[in-house]
């Protein structure tokens, strides 16, 4: 998917474009409803301190409301849970939040 390139490639700020304009974010220290531009630079330093040597989906499922998926990110040897759900608003998917976790 779009989102899943996004996040392999580090690129917080095409990921953040995909979703509602307040975003639920849960990485590391930083849990809350932030704005696209926070959240945006919330992504991008985790990204910039850890660049992904691999990133897919391992799960993907849809209900009528809305979508999840969750993969498995790699860098510098660690592993960490990242869980996407998107809100099915106007017929149109958008991320509601994004977690990202120590596996």
């Amino acid at each position: 998917t779009q989102v899943e390139r996004a996040i392999a490639d580090g690129d917080a700020a095409k990921v953040v474009s995909y979703g509602k304009e307040k975003i639920l974010l849960n990485v590391f220290e930083k849990d809350g409803v932030y704005a696209s531009s926070q959240a945006t630079q919330i992504l991008k330093d985790f990204f910039q301190k850890n660049p992904a040597s691999s990133f897919k989906f391992s799960y993907k499922g849809a209900v009528s409301d809305g979508a999840s998926a969750m993969g498995n990110y790699q860098s510098k040897g660690e592993t960490y849970r990242v869980t996407v759900k998107w809100a099915k608003i106007s017929g149109e998917y958008k991320i509601e939040s994004i977690s990202i976790l120590k596996s």
